[in-house]
């Protein structure tokens, strides 16, 4: 179908869709471990944000459940999408780092300039050797590599150990109630299995489609951290099918995707800082009207976002202490009685799972000033 012509999806439309795929329509009855692969990761820049997004999606979702999958190695932390921090499982971790090497290429390149005279792949084979004989924290790991490169910038060679090879965090690191300093050794080594060939970027795409759809090109560029995708898409286009935005812009779909129709109730939820749905598009405004752009966060500082009718509404902020567990929700706009009562009883069954404290309570109010 010629893209001018395609069927156009609203931002409601492609709210629902995508809300019924990152599993936040109705929590899902399936394994932790399922749930990791079907979402192609979860962010992590922090360590406990990946368990209060499965929290949000999972029915009868348990934190040990996915601390457990860690011990055993069978989900792993790495640097991955947009050269960031994500959860994986063993098999993503292995083959999507590699796709996503150009963009860790492009990174180290900002570092050049402190890599004068080194010989990049002796560096790689050292710095494999140092984190596989144990894994080594960053400062071990860049106070090793400058006892051999002395006139290099000692940080810049850490950094490119790290871009270089496939480094996971080991645990017990990411464990829930329990984390630890960040230590590092490659992925193959930490799984005790060779390196695997990069993912295909076609399967890629069809995952990708298949947890954040529909998506136009620059929306799966933007979630990879990958340029040139066009071409795929291109390439699939054949077993797919296209609409169009509100503003015109191409998307593309899996044929048999859910589209739920655009007035599928959806519950509040509660999502954390940096948590998929608000990162896997060029265009947000699937999830965050326009009126809210940049009130998740400010900089690189993001904050907890609630979601009420599948739209951003409210920041949240958990404070809690040995005793108690305070759930803030500062609202951005008006918020009805019945949508406040929703948001009070999700907060209480979050904390009632999420927090050990034996004491909780939800509050409405201000933590953050956002300026005029």
């Amino acid at each position: 179908m010629d893209a001018k012509n395609a069927p156009v999806l609203s931002s409601r439309a492609l709210n629902r869709a995508t809300m019924e795929r990152q599993l936040l329509l109705r929590r899902a009855a399936v394994p932790v471990g399922e749930a990791v692969s079907r979402l192609v990761g979860l962010q992590a820049q922090n360590t406990r944000p990946p368990y209060f997004q499965l929290f949000a999606r999972l029915e009868g979702f348990v934190p040990a459940a996915l601390s457990a999958l860690m011990e055993s190695r069978e989900v792993v932390r790495i640097v991955t999408l947009r050269s960031t921090i994500h959860t994986h499982t063993a098999e993503d971790a292995l083959t999507l780092r590699p796709l996503v090497q150009p963009a860790r290429d492009r990174e180290l390149n900002m570092f050049r300039s402190g890599l004068t005279g080194v010989d990049l792949d002796r560096l790689t084979s050292r710095a494999r050797e140092l984190v596989e004989e144990r894994p080594r924290t960053m400062k071990e790991l860049r106070e090793e590599l400058f006892l051999h490169w002395p006139d290099a910038d000692p940080r810049a060679l850490a950094v490119a150990a790290r871009c270089r090879l496939p480094l996971v965090q080991v645990t017990p690191r990411g464990l829930w109630g329990r984390s630890g300093q960040v230590a590092l050794t490659t992925a193959e080594h930490w799984l005790d299995t060779p390196p695997r060939p990069a993912a295909s970027p076609d399967a890629t795409v069809l995952r990708y489609l298949g947890a954040f759809g529909p998506a136009s090109v620059k929306d799966m560029q933007m979630w990879a951290g990958l340029t040139r995708m066009r071409e795929v898409f291109e390439r699939l286009r054949p077993r797919l099918v296209t609409f169009r935005d509100e503003n015109g812009v191409e998307l593309f779909d899996l044929p048999d995707a859910p589209r739920p129709d655009p007035d599928t109730p959806a519950p509040p939820r509660f999502l954390p800082e940096f948590d998929n749905i608000l990162l896997g598009h060029a265009d947000r405004t699937r999830v965050i009207p326009p009126a809210y752009k940049g009130r998740n966060g400010v900089g690189n500082q993001s904050y907890g976002t609630v979601l009420a009718d599948g739209f951003l509404a409210a920041i949240w902020r958990l404070d809690e202490t040995r005793d108690s567990a305070v759930v803030t929700v500062q609202a951005l706009g008006g918020l009805d009685r019945v949508t406040r009562e929703e948001i009070t009883q999700e907060a209480v069954d979050m904390l009632t799972v999420m927090s050990p404290a034996p004491g909780y309570d939800v509050r409405f109010g201000t933590f953050v000033d956002f300026g005029d």
